[in-house]
């Protein structure tokens, strides 16, 4: 009895950890998928921002460029480009501090 038990523990814990949140994920990107209308903003998976013009089937007309369009699958499309994340400023590199021994100078004490 105690045979059975370990490898059905195990099969429920990889259930739980692996199979079940992927499905979640799926649907949730099938569900986004299906949502895109004209006038959004999406990155494919390829990386390319672009903004949906027209919808042909399970085809999305994405204009990269004013007059540059591509035509790509609807599967394609990674995500949707919130507003917040469009105009983020990337970060500035810190200045360095003066206070931090960077090793090319002997100390003086």
């Amino acid at each position: 009895m105690g045979i059975l038990i370990l490898p059905l523990g195990i099969g429920a814990v990889m259930y739980f950890l692996m199979i079940r949140p992927q499905r979640k994920r799926m649907k949730a990107q099938t569900a986004m998928q299906k949502a895109i209308g004209i006038g959004d903003e999406v990155v494919t998976n390829a990386g390319i921002y672009g903004f949906i013009t027209g919808e042909d089937g399970d085809k999305f007309w994405l204009e990269i460029d004013d007059d540059v369009q591509i035509r790509i699958a609807r599967a394609a499309i990674q995500s949707k480009v919130s507003p917040d994340t469009a105009s983020k400023p990337e970060p500035e590199a810190l200045p360095k501090d003066d206070a931090e021994d960077d090793g090319d100078t002997p100390d003086e004490s």
